[in-house]
């Protein structure tokens, strides 16, 4: 298996790929690719650990050389968020870092699985729809969103909340990745039962956990190390599921004919990415209610990466 991470010498890169050093099967090959100049010593560092990983770095040009052939892309690459900043404050920026990487894994590796890390995740996914639509090598199966850190989020404070590990917590999350298009289905958690005041506490929390970090950073920095290792979590889900595993994560996938149809949900992973899309759980009438008031901003937050990637 080989997995690329592009963006692999910032601050989501760094942890991720430590993370997957340390945790893809042997004989697997780790391609780190960054414009920092220092991204080839970053994986000189990683390649001093002791597994059976085969780590290599590029830098500056070489994006098509370190895509080779690779079966999964993860794209962390972007600038971070700063205090007051929301995701959509990043677009400009971020769109065109995808518009990009995206584009070189077009010619590079086609047939790989791409995992969208850099936000906004709601516009940046339909934008690398588009630039592979564009290339004629677009397979909605094998293009995701990586929304898992809004499940761990979820799966951690919900724990906090009932006095359960967290090994015993499963929230799925539907929507989106930004603000309210979060939504953590939170009254249909297996073996868990939270009151309505619990459920309209945390869904909130739940929403704005990343405000929460860039806050307590006092704009050092935003989720770095969360979202690091729930990238790891996503990718190496990915990984078990194309080697013949059965596994359901929820992501942020084409779920209808176009590329105006993204949306979160659990989705059953296989050998070429999306195997299947079970149908949303029950939703309580709270979720429902917040469920159809996100719908108007998610179309927004789609119809503009749409357009940027069809811009001149």
């Amino acid at each position: 298996m080989k997995v690329c991470v592009l963006g692999a010498a910032g601050g989501i890169g760094q942890p991720l790929s430590l993370l997957l050093k340390l945790q893809l099967p042997a004989g697997s090959e780790l391609s780190l690719y960054d414009v920092a100049p220092f991204t080839p010593g970053v994986a000189v560092d990683l390649s001093h650990i002791p597994t059976e990983v085969c780590v290599t770095g590029y830098v500056g040009d070489d994006v098509e050389a370190a895509l080779q052939d690779a079966d999964i892309v993860v794209i962390p690459a972007g600038v971070p968020r700063k205090p007051g900043m929301t995701r959509d404050d990043l677009f400009n920026v971020n769109a065109g870092i995808v518009k990009k990487l995206v584009g070189a894994g077009a010619k590079a590796c086609p047939k790989a699985c791409f995992a969208i890390v850099t936000n906004p995740v709601n516009s940046t996914v339909p934008i690398a729809a588009e630039v592979l639509k564009a290339a004629g090598v677009f397979d909605k199966r094998k293009l995701f969103g990586v929304t898992t850190l809004d499940v761990i989020r979820s799966n951690t404070f919900v724990a906090q909340t009932v006095g359960k590990s967290t090994d015993e917590v499963n929230v799925n999350v539907i929507g989106g990745h930004s603000g309210v298009t979060i939504l953590p289905l939170l009254s249909s958690i297996p073996g868990v039962e939270l009151s309505q005041a619990d459920i309209e506490a945390l869904t909130p929390r739940i929403q704005e956990a990343g405000t929460e970090v860039v806050e307590a950073k006092a704009g050092a920095g935003s989720a770095t190390l969360s979202m690091a290792q729930a990238a790891a979590r996503f990718t190496m889900s990915l990984v078990a599921a194309m080697t013949g595993a059965a596994v359901t994560e929820c992501c942020y996938v084409q779920v209808g004919d176009d590329t105006s149809s993204f949306h979160a949900q659990p989705v059953v992973l296989g050998k070429d990415g999306v195997e299947s899309i079970p149908e949303i759980p029950s939703l309580s009438d709270y979720e429902q209610k917040l469920l159809d008031e996100m719908r108007e901003i998610l179309e927004g937050n789609i119809k503009k990466g749409i357009e940027f990637a069809n811009a001149d």
